[in-house]
């Protein structure tokens, strides 16, 4: 946003430094990004100077050039060839002297060199109106009042105005700050308690405004008073569209708004002057003289200023005339058929407030970001409409000769009162972090325009004004005294109080910091998906009712509608979008969070993802055979990462879940720790991925559980040999290899260190239908002493007979 240091100045008297005014703007919560010098007129006409033409006779070689003598107040005058019809002697002009840099009104700006015209010497240039961008004239030269001294600056004789303009970076808390008034309410106000600033603001003089006669009267109705709780009109009549007069055109143009014409221009003015938006209709084109404010059918079509058509959403609160045709997009755009054109005559002119989040949806939903759009969505000032109205009907009276031809239409049924906030001194002082005195603090609160009553002498009610809309909580009202007082005022402590806290080991971030260096270590990249998902991807697959999920209103972005109910789906995105871009061998995990929605309100929970998809390692010469990834390869990565985080005791059963093709769920008690396998094909196809996806879920809220009371331990290394066994143990096909390790563990050797599976065969014509040999290696050490053959065979023939018992196996020789 960008704030006038003259404009502000025909509010507020300020003989103060420019840069200073920035200072104090910083210190008030307004932050000055940049100041930047501007003039009236592009270059501000620094090099040209008045000059008298001493003489001036017809060029020898062409019929259509001068050849003048030009006094500029030097020691000798300038010889200047000059084509304009108008040259004369002794006229008084505008000289462009060597080395000047002319802005012109179109175009580039351009040096004048001292040269040849057609063997003449010229050494400048006679100036018209379009040349140095004081017009659009190119009839001839400006011809000056003869009195004029020759050698004076243009610059002072035009009394080109120098402006200081400021870049502010306005919060969306500061909807009071969104005008030049509004930013000399709060500048005074500073001024007055911390410079002894005696000045008020000299507010717009309104006491003229009248109506002239009743000759163009209009009906307004409000059916969406929700959206639109203030709906205020008046009519102009027998107006002159014509280009503004140049104090609105310097200010406007100081702040980057580019003039069009006076009734434009004028609506302009007072949104950045009142920070209350303004739209002007030709009557004429306004069916039924009659303004209609409601909703159109979603899919309406609806044509805008810039000859767009654009289809209207069903929030999308609009401005109709009496056959409910689309006039403007309250509060954002104009409509093409309504809108001002030189052909206007008479116009109704629109004053309302309408509700902030109803523009903010609508705006970013059309990406349509207007100015007028981004002062309603912060919160315009409701009590200000009429007084908007009124000075703009009296700048179309006296710059578009117009008529005041209606009383002041003001559809205003539900006032909207001041918000009321109980102040407690001490509160002041503990949340600020000075002591700021009672008096002090009436002081800074009545400079802001806000009404004070004592409750008892510890606190005070605070009626705060309708244009600070934000200022809801004694916290935002504290802070409203602290931008008054200053900031820097608050001293900076000399020490530093701390407390000290205590977690228990392993903290949250320990574990999440060693699964992190786990798994990136060893070729996975950790993603960070989005909470929110498109309401598309929550597939029949998941089992996720629509009562379960989180929906949102995001104005954003209207796809992303949905929180996260869980985590598969933002990592399918995650490898659809890696797949597009031709990466198919991926390792991904990440961290995040679930939401879902219940009867007694929502359950958030914290997670832990793994993805796999294509080869198990890159491509590579040494590597004939690069299998696919497998539910063996997430199992794998799943066990390791268990071990790592110190989680060794679990139950193991099969997934029967829709989401997923095939694998497992390890729990503890009622509590589960993680579910792995192959992601169901017909979720992967729904999500357009054409390979197999393998993936790992943990519950992180569990894993923490789990690992809370955790210690790391270490133990020596033995120095004794160990030694290995083989059995091929003959089986049901029924049995899997997690039977094989439980009847191990009820041998209870403390020689046993490992039983592996490192083969599995399967033939009927030599083991006999509905069987297969498992292959299994036996690691046996003693951690004191060198083992001995006849030791191992004893612990081999003991774990052969529980394998017969247990598993009805047999061994093959």
């Amino acid at each position: 946003m960008k704030i006038s240091l003259n404009w502000l100045k025909a509010y507020l008297p300020l003989d103060m430094d420019p840069t200073k005014i920035g200072e104090i703007l910083t210190d008030i919560g307004l932050e000055v990004e940049g100041m930047d010098q501007v003039e009236s007129i592009n270059g501000g006409l620094e090099g040209l100077v008045i000059g008298k033409i001493l003489t001036c006779e017809k060029h020898p070689d062409a019929d259509k050039l001068q050849v003048t003598t030009v006094d500029v107040g030097a020691d000798m005058p300038l010889h200047i060839v000059c084509g304009a019809p108008n040259c004369a002697s002794g006229q008084t002009v505008v000289v462009a002297t060597h080395g000047t840099t002319i802005h012109p009104t179109n175009g580039e700006p351009f040096k004048i060199k001292k040269g040849k015209i057609r063997g003449q010497v010229s050494e400048g240039m006679i100036c018209a109106e379009d040349e140095i961008g004081l017009g659009s004239s190119h009839d001839g030269i400006i011809v000056l009042n003869e009195e004029i001294k020759a050698g004076t600056l243009a610059k002072d004789h035009f009394k080109i105005e120098t402006d200081f303009v400021y870049e502010i970076g306005l919060t969306p808390n500061r909807c009071d700050a969104t005008s030049h008034l509004g930013v000399a309410e709060d500048l005074m106000a500073y001024l007055k308690i911390n410079h002894d600033y005696e000045d008020q603001i000299d507010y717009p003089n309104l006491v003229n405004f009248q109506v002239q006669a009743e000759t163009l009267p209009f009906k307004v109705e409000v059916l969406n008073e929700k959206d639109c709780p203030r709906y205020s009109g008046i009519t102009i009549s027998n107006i002159t569209v014509k280009e503004s007069p140049q104090w609105i055109k310097d200010r406007l143009n100081a702040i980057g708004v580019r003039p069009i014409n006076n009734v434009v221009d004028i609506t302009n003015f007072i949104l950045h002057e009142y920070g209350q938006p303004l739209h002007a209709f030709d009557a004429d084109k306004v069916s039924g003289k009659k303004i209609i404010v409601d909703n159109l059918p979603e899919g309406t079509k609806f044509t805008t200023l810039d000859e767009k058509e654009r289809s209207l959403n069903a929030h999308d609160l609009m401005i109709c005339d009496g056959d409910k045709n689309g006039l403007c997009i309250a509060g954002v755009f104009g409509g093409l058929k309504s809108g001002v054109t030189t052909d206007t005559k008479n116009v109704f002119l629109e004053s309302a407030h309408f509700s902030a989040s109803s523009i903010r949806k609508t705006s970013t939903s059309h990406l349509l970001r207007t100015d007028a759009a981004k002062v309603y969505e912060k919160g315009s000032d409701p009590s200000i409409t009429i007084k908007a109205l009124k000075r703009a009907a009296l700048l179309l009276e006296e710059f578009a000769e117009g008529t005041i031809s209606s009383e002041i239409i003001d559809n205003y049924p539900s006032e909207i009162q001041r918000n009321e906030i109980e102040l407690h001194y001490e509160k002041v002082n503990s949340l600020i972090g000075v002591e700021i005195a009672k008096e002090d603090v009436h002081n800074i609160l009545s400079a802001m325009n806000m009404e004070l009553r004592p409750i008892d002498n510890e606190s005070l009610l605070v009626k705060v004004p309708t244009n600070k809309c934000e200022v809801l909580r004694e916290a935002d009202l504290i802070e409203e005294v602290l931008r008054i007082y200053g900031f820097n005022k608050v001293p900076i402590p000399t020490t530093i109080k701390s407390s000290i806290s205590y977690k228990s080991y392993p903290s949250k971030r320990d574990i999440t910091e060693r699964i992190s260096d786990f798994l990136s270590s060893n070729g996975f990249n950790e993603m960070m998906g989005l909470s929110l998902i498109e309401a598309k991807n929550v597939l029949p697959q998941l089992n996720i009712s629509d009562e379960e999920l989180v929906y949102i209103n995001n104005t954003s972005n209207i796809h992303l509608n949905v929180m996260r109910p869980e985590p598969m789906v933002s990592g399918l995105v995650s490898v659809v979008h890696n797949h597009n871009y031709s990466q198919k061998d991926i390792a991904l995990y990440e961290f995040g969070k679930t939401y879902k929605k219940t009867e007694n309100g929502f359950i958030e929970k914290q997670y832990l993802s793994l993805f796999l998809t294509g080869n198990q390692s890159s491509e590579h010469w040494e590597t004939k055979n690069n299998p696919n990834c497998d539910l063996f390869t997430i199992k794998k990565w799943t066990n390791w990462l268990l071990e790592r985080i110190g989680i060794a005791s679990y139950q193991k059963e099969d997934l029967s879940d829709d989401k997923w093709d095939y694998g497992m769920k390890y729990t503890r008690g009622k509590d589960e720790i993680v579910s792995f396998g192959m992601v169901n094909p017909e979720v992967a196809e729904a999500m357009d991925i054409k390979q197999d996806v393998l993936c790992a879920i943990f519950d992180m809220d569990n894993i923490l559980k789990f690992t809370k009371n955790n210690k790391l331990q270490v133990k020596e290394i033995s120095k004794f040999p160990a030694m290995r066994r083989d059995l091929a143990l003959v089986l049901d096909e029924n049995v899997e290899f997690e039977g094989v390790l439980k009847t191990s563990k009820k041998l209870k050797s403390k020689l046993l260190q490992e039983v592996s599976l490192f083969d599995v065969y399967k033939s009927e014509e030599h083991l006999g239908k509905g069987k297969k040999s498992y292959a299994v290696k036996l690691i046996f050490q003693d951690l004191n002493n060198t083992l001995k053959d006849k030791t191992v065979d004893k612990e081999v023939n003991q774990l052969v007979k529980l394998f017969e018992t247990e598993l009805q196996a047999t061994i093959r020789s």
